[in-house]
């Protein structure tokens, strides 16, 4: 069938020159608007719209085209008044969104002749959920039924620039409106389309489930009116988006739409995919974190062992491609291999720290009264794995003139120029296909799999499905940074004078996008007061938020350069938030039980928002704050404000020696466990409510991880953990058997960020209550960390043996 497009049309921008006729997507424009971003063109279409108005466009051509423009919605920025953090005013979410502006009408929706309606997101699925809100938002401005919009990845599309990135929480915050114009536009032309066909007009039509109706018994389907609606020439139009009164799909709970084909095993991702030639392959590495190879000794014992076909010698490792895993599996472990030291040789977590609390930023604590007191806390926290339930995977076909990636990225364009870059071709020669991943936590930001993908497939001449083994992860893979965070609060009859906080961290690793999104809005960072400050310190500045009447308050971070390129980072989970809030949060207690006042009410009074405040009622309602415990266990409370929403969290945990030293087998962990969670969102407008629900559920099971058994051992240059089993995030045996999450209703009409929400502050309220109960104050997180209750698996070789009794160990 011929689909109708709704396209695009071209635009210089920045001095970029955009060309998008024929590009199946699209995208709006709030009709407020910066003559000085504007082109006269557009700034003279959108002169006299209403404050509600949006602009798009109908392109000439033989089918219905039609377009929006993100550039004109540009707000001025005000300046930063005395007391207000940056966040509240400039956050990473409008960095993300204003980077998207400039190649958002180059997005299109298809109108297709069966009626249905088709979308390629240029966001990527990894397990939030998208695909099945950005269903929601087009069934909702179409009036079709959710089943008759199909909504797809997009592959990877360098003329997008900035606007194909997913992270930060800031998918929906960005599409809502974008794909809501698209909707609205496309259903308007269609009514304009029956009224001509009726001999009618528009406002006396009705549309339900894909069907035009004038009630005189004439109808008239999408699909059969795609093409009349069709424009010869390029038109701005106006269109008005439905009310929220009106909203039938928005806002009312629904099942992910794939839920039961990844249950069942019928969901595909990159490993399931059938490309033509591409075999298994894998890559020995090295025991050192970032060590490289020297010499492979045993090619020839390698190439005849059963089912290999190809060996090679990469950046990363050795690498081989055989019939199946297992045999490759095999192979590795019969490699013989000279290695390069690592990046870290000789390095342990002491050493580390020790660097790190060198390199520490000082206090400088203002002129208080001489009788003020001081509360200071002081923590550090260890590296921690972002590895998601799916390994780095990638598929790769290079040849002499062109390649071919499938795999899950969330930068497909920067991975598309690294995987050129790596393999001798022009960024035009290389096609990446965007698969729906299993997980991401920060990982699928980068494209180490893509490239390494298509390095090995040149090296071979062949085609190769690539997989990390489980082990390769947390020893090779992206780590959080190992950090300290420490807090200093002067106080004085009750009242918090000033609060300073100084995270030190490992160097985060923002060559992933967001450090080219910082340097395309510098003309807005800099009025803020960021244009003199790294990725890091800008990304960290637009991200922590402490809502709290403090007096003077600080943030700083100081990422020490001799960690530069030292460990494969990332932006695991919240980026800096949860060893910030931890830190802050344990503070805010420690001043109210100095001050004798209850946590609860300690907080209630110093909040300055009345979001945060509605959020942190909540919870202490339904989770019953301050009942009676026995001694050994407690409830612990926390906050936490980013992403134009707030969480609040309660949580309930036993650190009773029973239940610290039940014994569940061999080499498990058990030690304290949280037995309740309770958290209160508030993320503006809810488009899925169960889907937001899943996502503060596992958040909070990120935040217990964090808090109390997740991390990475480094002991002489080498991450100790390989695989699920001695990398211990929250098991079934020490997930809260209560969890409850209450959404709390917005007057917002625009969603803001959720898939990170619940991280930051329940690994907050853990730490706090397990201070409460114990008595003690962690120097170190988790808690967990200084036992190491595992045999660590061999380095040499660095993967274990091929399963063989796999279904001995199902249940």
């Amino acid at each position: 069938m011929t689909p109708v497009t709704l396209g695009a049309a071209c635009r210089t921008y920045l001095g970029v020159h955009l060309e998008a006729t024929r590009i199946h997507g699209v995208y709006m424009s709030f009709s407020s608007f910066d003559n000085a971003h504007s082109t006269p063109d557009t700034a003279t279409a959108a002169a006299g719209l209403g404050r509600r108005s949006f602009l798009g466009y109908v392109l000439a051509g033989s089918t219905l085209v039609v377009a929006a423009d993100l550039t004109l919605a540009r707000p001025a920025r005000g300046a930063v008044p005395s007391g207000v953090q940056i966040p509240e005013l400039y956050d990473l979410e409008d960095l993300q969104t204003d980077s998207a502006a400039p190649t958002s009408q180059l997005i299109t929706v298809t109108i297709n002749r069966d009626g249905t309606a088709s979308f390629a997101l240029p966001r990527s699925e990894v397990g939030q959920g998208i695909l099945t809100s950005t269903t929601m938002i087009l069934a909702e401005e179409l009036d079709l039924p959710m089943n008759k919009v199909k909504v797809t990845l997009a592959p990877a599309r360098p003329e997008l620039l900035l606007n194909q990135l997913t992270g930060g929480s800031n998918s929906t915050f960005s599409t809502y409106t974008p794909i809501r114009v698209a909707g609205a536009l496309a259903r308007q032309k269609l009514l304009e389309a029956a009224a001509i066909l009726f001999g009618t007009t528009a406002d006396r039509l009705t549309t339900t489930g894909g069907v035009i109706s004038d009630g005189l018994g004439n109808n008239a389907t999408y699909g059969e009116l795609a093409s009349s609606a069709a424009s010869q020439v390029v038109e701005a139009v106006e269109v008005v988006l439905r009310p929220p009164s009106d909203f039938t799909v928005i806002g009312k709970p629904k099942n992910r739409l794939d839920a039961r084909d990844a249950v069942t095993g019928k969901k595909k991702f990159t490993t399931d995919l059938d490309v033509p030639g591409a075999l298994p392959t894998m890559v020995c590495r090295a025991p050192e974190h970032q060590g490289t190879p020297k010499k492979l000794n045993n090619l020839a014992r390698i190439l005849k062992m059963d089912g290999v076909t190809h060996v090679a010698v990469v950046p990363t490792g050795v690498a081989v491609r055989a019939r199946t895993f297992g045999q490759c599996i095999d192979a590795i472990r019969e490699m013989d291999v000279e290695w390069n030291p690592g990046t870290v040789s000789g390095e342990s977590d002491s050493t580390i720290l020790a660097k790190l609390r060198g390199q520490e930023l000082p206090m400088v604590v203002p002129n208080v009264p001489i009788l003020a007191e001081t509360v200071e806390t002081n923590v550090a926290f260890a590296f921690r794995s972002s590895a998601a339930l799916e390994t780095y995977s990638a598929i790769a076909d290079v040849r002499d003139d062109r390649a071919t990636i499938w795999a899950g990225l969330k930068v497909p364009i920067l991975a598309q120029q690294r995987v050129a870059e790596a393999v001798g071709l022009a960024q035009d020669q290389v096609k990446v296909n965007v698969i729906t991943s299993g997980g991401s936590f920060g990982h699928k930001l980068f494209g180490d799999h893509a490239i390494e993908a298509a390095t090995i497939s040149k090296a071979m001449g062949k085609p190769v499905k690539l997989m990390w083994h489980r082990a390769d992860e947390p020893r090779q893979g992206r780590l959080h940074p190992m950090a300290t965070s420490r807090v200093r609060a002067t106080v004085l009859n009750g009242q918090v004078l000033s609060f300073e906080q100084r995270h030190t961290s490992v160097t985060s690793d923002f060559s992933h996008g967001l450090g080219e999104m910082i340097t395309s809005q510098a003309d807005e960072l800099d009025p803020l007061g960021l244009g003199g400050l790294s990725f890091a310190e800008s990304i960290f500045t637009l991200t922590q938020e402490l809502p709290y009447n403090f007096g003077v308050l600080t943030q700083l971070l100081n990422e020490p350069l001799e960690f530069e390129d030292k460990f494969s980072t990332g932006s695991m989970r919240n980026i800096y938030s949860p060893d910030v809030c931890t830190a802050a949060e344990l503070t805010i207690d420690q001043i109210a039980k100095k001050v004798g006042k209850d946590p609860l009410e300690f907080r209630m009074e110093f909040l300055k928002s009345e979001r945060v405040k509605t959020a942190l009622r909540k919870v202490a309602k339904e989770g019953n704050w301050g009942r009676p415990m026995p001694k050994g266990t407690a409830q612990g409370i926390a906050i936490h404000k980013e992403y134009k929403g707030c969480t609040a969290v309660l949580v309930e945990i036993d650190c009773r020696p029973q239940t610290v030293n039940r014994d569940l087998g061999k080499e498990t962990v058990t030690g304290p466990r949280v037995t309740k969670v309770v958290v209160a969102v508030d993320t503006g407008l809810v488009i899925n409510p169960r889907g937001l629900e899943a996502q503060m559920q596992g958040g909070a099971m990120d935040g217990i991880a964090m808090t109390l058994t997740a991390s990475c051992h480094l002991r002489d240059g080498r991450f100790l953990e390989a695989s699920w089993d001695n990398y211990f995030y929250t098991r079934q045996w020490n997930v809260p058997k209560d969890i409850e999450v209450h959404i709390i209703k917005s007057d917002s009409d625009t969603p803001g960020g959720a898939g990170e929400a619940a991280v930051g502050s329940t690994a907050a309220a853990v730490a706090c209550a397990y201070v409460r109960a114990t008595g003690k104050m962690p120097a170190y997180f988790p808690i967990n960390h200084g036992q190491i209750s595992f045999k660590p698996k061999s380095f040499i070789p660095p993967v274990p043996p091929s399963p063989t009794n796999g279904l001995k160990l199902t249940r």
